[in-house]
């Protein structure tokens, strides 16, 4: 009999629980910018990371998401100490604040110039282009199929000396400090080191290191880290491909200093408690043209603003692989 009533007043707690969402107080709409701002602020986990994916100040982030709090009536955060996670609700309202964002850009583009035609040329670092951008330039493709994109991998380096000379409309470059130029902020990229998951190269003295070539900057930062802390090491394999440098790492061969978001199966980051020292964030930047104003090349522009600013840093799935 007792059960009998719990059961009851369970279905009772429920009938209320939806009842309240539909009473007349309940939101009639959910805006698209403060759904694109709540997801930012989902992936980055700090209020004042998602106001650099979406453009905004942080202040103007905190008003949106307290105002969606608001009108569902429900908290979607939970504050941390130095950041912030979601509630059980955050996470329901998630995956449809994806799917509302994904659906309402295709329909946008749809509708907007679906007959634009043309060719625009993207400069991209290997990682990024192997992470990144077959999403975006899928969803590109599937809103303007007439567009013919050519993209260009390279070093940060070699790329930013093709961009100058004109040999790019568009293109990803990673920078050490601020940019002063025509450079978007798209995210700041944690440079963690990494060992492979099933060997102890980073317990060898020498340190056995693989790198990229000279006038990277994971490369300084690593050689800097280790004569700062006093880690005695050597350079054992130099590649100008994030493929080269992980070959080595993932055959045990070498420790490897990489963006976290491409740390993959098989590999396992190396922390303080490793006796491994941070290393610097680097910042990723969209470059386009001054005197390019194409539509077709800001459209790609924003796509590719737009789809870093709703990706994770670490994909949840790579975080996965690699804690394994």
């Amino acid at each position: 009999m007792d059960m009998q009533r719990a059961l009851k007043l369970d279905k009772q707690i429920d009938l209320m629980l939806i009842i309240s969402m539909l009473d007349s107080k309940a939101v009639q709409n959910l805006p698209i910018d403060i759904l694109r701002t709540f997801t930012a602020a989902a992936d980055a986990g700090n209020f004042t990371r998602a106001a650099e994916r979406v453009h905004r100040t942080q202040a103007a982030v905190s008003m949106q998401i307290s105002r969606l709090e608001s009108d569902v009536g429900v908290r979607l955060f939970q504050r941390t100490g130095r950041g912030v996670s979601l509630t059980f609700e955050g996470k329901v309202m998630l995956d449809y604040a994806r799917r509302i964002l994904e659906l309402h850009d295709e329909a946008l583009s749809a509708v907007t110039m679906p007959d634009m035609e043309g060719r625009v040329r993207l400069g991209a670092p290997e990682d990024y282009a192997t992470w990144f951008l077959p999403g975006i330039l899928a969803a590109f493709h599937a809103a303007y199929p007439r567009v013919l994109v050519e993209v260009f991998c390279g070093a940060t380096r070699s790329l930013a000396e093709q961009y100058a000379r004109g040999e790019f409309d568009l293109t990803i470059l990673t920078h050490t400090e601020e940019p002063v130029d025509d450079a978007r902020v798209i995210r700041r990229e944690p440079v963690v080191w990494v060992t492979s998951a099933t060997h102890v190269a980073h317990e060898q003295r020498p340190l056995p290191l693989a790198v990229f070539h000279e006038g990277c900057a994971y490369r300084r930062w690593t050689l800097e880290a280790c004569r700062k802390h006093g880690i005695e090491h050597r350079v054992c394999f130099v590649s100008p491909s994030l493929t080269g440098v992980l070959s080595a790492v993932r055959a045990g061969l070498a420790v490897a200093p990489v963006g976290r978001s491409t740390v993959d199966k098989g590999l396992r980051i190396l922390e303080e408690r490793d006796g491994f020292p941070p290393l610097p964030s680097s910042i990723v930047c969209l470059h386009q043209r001054p005197d390019e104003d194409r539509l077709m090349v800001r459209k790609l522009g924003q796509f590719i603003m737009r789809k870093f600013g709703e990706s994770p840093t670490v994909f949840p799935e790579q975080h996965k692989k690699a804690s394994s």
